[in-house]
């Protein structure tokens, strides 16, 4: 593979973003047992961890804490030796498991500016994933991370969506806004957490395909409830049939 597929999961907060990244996750390393995937909790929540069952000590975040450190104490010379090694000190961050790779954001201060600290680590972090076959980011509830341009390098948007107006305006927003400021390859919604068919005549997503919907999930609720992994939920759940569905509309499972 000579590209990365790059797939952002954005949305509304609340629609089953994150439990939907972790289950992409999943369908990834289930059908590719043989690629490099790389999992990147970009949600200031930080529940992709937790989804994916992953034991995360170090954050980019606390990378980047320790260069604004240095700067605000007057040690530029300690600073700029920092951004030259933030691209291994991020490799260190990463959490190895069986079948991927992890990385968490984590939860950036918005006192003060640093912009061009914020930027260089963005940039870390592509240079990162060109490493990976496949890379999946769960990104923050609402469109600020599309806004900021994080999300540049992304192949694949995938939006995430409730059966309500809410949901699908969010997501009608995000389209709007990427379409100007990020250079995707395919787009698409899931509408997720579906009562029952007779929801879908009142679903709007504004002349976005809806890939799948998928319909509420007990399996899923129980394992929320009780601090379970998605690997290790049942194949016949209805989000693992149902992402993997979708991920096959997008072609990225073959």
């Amino acid at each position: 593979m000579s590209k990365a597929i790059v797939i952002t999961v954005a949305g509304k907060g609340g629609v089953g973003k994150t439990s939907i990244s972790a289950t992409i996750v999943r369908c990834l390393c289930e059908r590719y047992p043989d690629k490099r995937i790389l999992a990147i909790d970009a949600d200031p929540a930080v529940g992709l961890s937790t989804a994916l069952g992953v034991d995360v000590k170090m954050t980019i975040d606390d990378i980047r804490k320790e260069i604004i450190s240095s700067v605000d104490i007057g040690d530029t010379r300690g600073a700029i030796e920092l951004l030259n090694e933030a691209k291994y000190r991020i490799f260190d961050a990463l959490v190895e498991t069986v079948g991927y790779s992890f990385i968490a954001v984590g939860r950036p201060e918005t006192a003060g500016c640093y912009c061009k600290i914020n930027s260089y680590l963005k940039e870390v972090i592509s240079i990162v994933s060109e490493e990976f076959d496949f890379v999946v980011i769960d990104g923050e509830a609402g469109i600020e991370q599309i806004n900021r341009r994080v999300m540049e390098k992304v192949t694949h948007l995938l939006l995430i969506t409730d059966a309500s107006k809410k949901g699908c305006r969010v997501i009608s927003t995000i389209k709007s806004v990427a379409d100007s400021l990020v250079m995707y390859e395919k787009v698409g919604a899931i509408v997720n957490r579906l009562p029952d068919d007779s929801f879908k005549k009142y679903i709007d997503t504004n002349g976005i395909e809806i890939l799948n919907y998928i319909y509420e999930d007990k399996n899923l609720s129980a394992f929320d409830i009780m601090g379970e992994n998605v690997f290790n939920l049942p194949s016949e759940s209805n989000i693992v049939t149902g992402v993997k569905k979708a991920l096959e509309k997008m072609e990225v499972l073959g």
